[in-house]
C-alpha cells in the first residue's frame, strides 16, 4: 500500500511549522531546514498559508531531470532519492511544478518527503494526513 502525505484542509493551517520541525527532528536535526514539507505565506496572517509538499506526482518531473538517476520513480507515484548518486545540481528543484524540493544547505542534496506521514500525527489543526495513493 503506498502512500503520501495529503493537504486535507489548506484554510485551517495556522502556520505554527510543527509539521516542519517535526520532520527535520525525525532526522535528528533542529530548526526547519531539513523539513521536506514547509508551511508557507504570500502574505502574513491575514492572507493564510500554504502547505507545501510532495505530491506523489504518477510521473514526477524531478526524476525525468535528474541526470545521474538519483531520484528513481516510486511506486505508485513521487520519488526516492539515492544520495550517493546525487551531484546536486539542483536540476529536481527547478523542474518540481509545485517546489516540494529543496537543497540541504550543508550537502547540497535534494531534501524529499519519503511519505513516512510522522508530520501528520502532530498538526494539531488536522491540516495534513497520510492517504493511500489510489
Amino acid at each position: 500500500m503506498v502512500k503520501r502525505v495529503a493537504i486535507l484542509d489548506a484554510n485551517r493551517c495556522v502556520g505554527c511549522q510543527i509539521c516542519m520541525l517535526i520532520c527535520s527532528e525525525r532526522l535528528g536535526y533542529a530548526g526547519l531546514t531539513k523539513s521536506a514539507i514547509w508551511v508557507v505565506t504570500p502574505g502574513g496572517v491575514e492572507r493564510g498559508f500554504t502547505v507545501i509538499v510532495c505530491r506523489a506526482c504518477k510521473d514526477p518531473p524531478c526524476a525525468r531531470v535528474c541526470p545521474e538517476e538519483a531520484l528513481k520513480i516510486r511506486p505508485g507515484g513521487g520519488v526516492l532519492l539515492d544520495p550517493r548518486k546525487c551531484i546536486g545540481c539542483g536540476h529536481c528543484v527547478a523542474a518540481c511544478d509545485i517546489g516540494a524540493i529543496r537543497l540541504d544547505p550543508e550537502t547540497g542534496k535534494p531534501i524529499v518527503c519519503v511519505y513516512c506521514g510522522y508530520c501528520t500525527q502532530f498538526c494539531p489543526h488536522h491540516v495534513i494526513a497520510l492517504e493511500e495513493v489510489l
